[in-house]
């Protein structure tokens, strides 16, 4: 009575395990037809073609190492800085006996450091030729793998670029009628080179400078702006209408943020299995990441705006936002319907964390234009 049902499933298993060994055998094809091929010709031939396999073998093993390994990543990274015991803000005089005259300014120490993270203690990904190349043709952003850390990394420089704009068109110089600091400029100007540059290319004149190079350049600007500021021979502008415009730029950076995440999230919801929800959501942390540490600074170097225009309790409030939102990091990002209860939409949470703390900087940004 049942042998019926038993031959219905062993044929079912049966069809089941022949498509499985159809699929692997049309996977192992192209291997199978090129070993046949290698082996039957010449040392003249093989060798060449042997050394070329060992450098791709090499290459994409360490493009693999590079994409997975996320050195000194620190949700806490800001503690380091210590910044609740600096007594002044950026320019101002120290007391006698210090180690400088002025205060250096904590806005750019932090963003040195975010490029110094990207760039020297990290691989940066997105001008690594095979990150360029993708998988068979295909951008690695267009592709579930290997592109986190690249959208991660743009989303810090992103907010880099941001600050270094603000730092010479504001904050470095009194008001819009002093000339520019020139250390400032060179590192705004390094910072706007392109992102994925790599040291070949293939329009004259063929060698150009590598973005980590031009970001390096931008690290020694930096450097040279805070050492002439803690001699008391550059400026520092924490004047109330500077910090509420740069507070304008970074809640446009941010909504403008929210608008990609918003995009895609209506252009797809196929769960986990979406392959553009990944780089969306990382370079989302990213951006998140830098500005807690670009925020902190500001509190910091415009410290006496933030106690005479009460802002300190607000920023608070922000600031546990943008560290809640850090905790956020999934292992697989999934960008499912919002009413979905089996494929979460990540995207949708990362947003709302997006949105909590730019309605915060409006609240501060409305305080200052009181």
């Amino acid at each position: 009575m049942l042998d019926p049902i038993i031959q219905f499933f062993t044929r079912v298993f049966e069809m089941i395990g022949r498509g499985i060994g159809i699929f692997i055998s049309w996977l192992l094809w192209p291997f199978v037809a090129f070993g046949q091929w290698y082996q039957r010709r010449s040392w003249l031939i093989r060798g060449p073609v042997l050394v070329v396999i060992l450098m791709l073998l090499f290459g994409y093993g360490h493009f693999i190492w590079s994409a997975e390994r996320w050195v000194n990543w620190d949700q806490d990274y800001v503690a380091a800085y210590d910044l609740t015991s600096r007594t002044a803000g950026a320019g101002e005089e120290l007391p006698a006996g210090s180690a400088t005259q002025c205060a250096p300014s904590a806005i750019v120490e932090v963003t040195r450091d975010l490029v110094d993270y990207n760039v020297n203690q990290n691989t940066w990904m997105p001008s690594h030729p095979l990150s360029k190349a993708g998988l068979f043709g295909i951008p690695w952003k267009n592709t579930p793998f290997l592109d986190n850390k690249a959208a991660f990394q743009l989303g810090i420089n992103q907010v880099i670029r941001r600050t270094t704009v603000e730092l010479v068109d504001r904050l470095g110089r009194v008001r819009g009628t002093s000339q520019f600091n020139q250390n400032l400029q060179d590192a705004r100007e390094a910072m706007a080179y392109i992102e994925d540059a790599w040291w070949l290319t293939f329009t004259p004149p063929f060698i150009q400078p590598t973005t980590q190079e031009r970001q390096r350049e931008a690290m020694r600007a930096l450097d040279a702006f805070n050492d002439e500021l803690g001699r008391c021979e550059a400026y520092f502008d924490t004047r109330s209408d500077n910090l509420l415009q740069f507070m304008d730029r970074v809640t446009g950076d941010i909504g403008s943020t929210s608008d990609i995440l918003r995009a895609r999230m209506e252009a797809s919801d196929l769960g986990w299995f979406d392959p553009r929800a990944d780089d969306r959501f990382w370079f989302t942390y990213g951006q998140l990441y830098a500005y807690h540490g670009i925020l902190s600074a500001t509190q910091s170097d415009f410290r006496d705006v933030f106690e005479e225009r009460r802002l300190n309790n607000v920023w608070d409030r922000t600031q546990d936002q943008l560290r809640a939102s850090l905790d956020m990091h999934p292992f697989i990002i999934s960008n499912g319907n919002e009413a979905s209860w089996i494929m979460p939409s990540h995207l949708a949470t990362m947003g709302f964390y997006l949105l909590r703390v730019r309605s915060n900087l409006v609240e501060m940004r409305d305080i200052l234009d009181r």
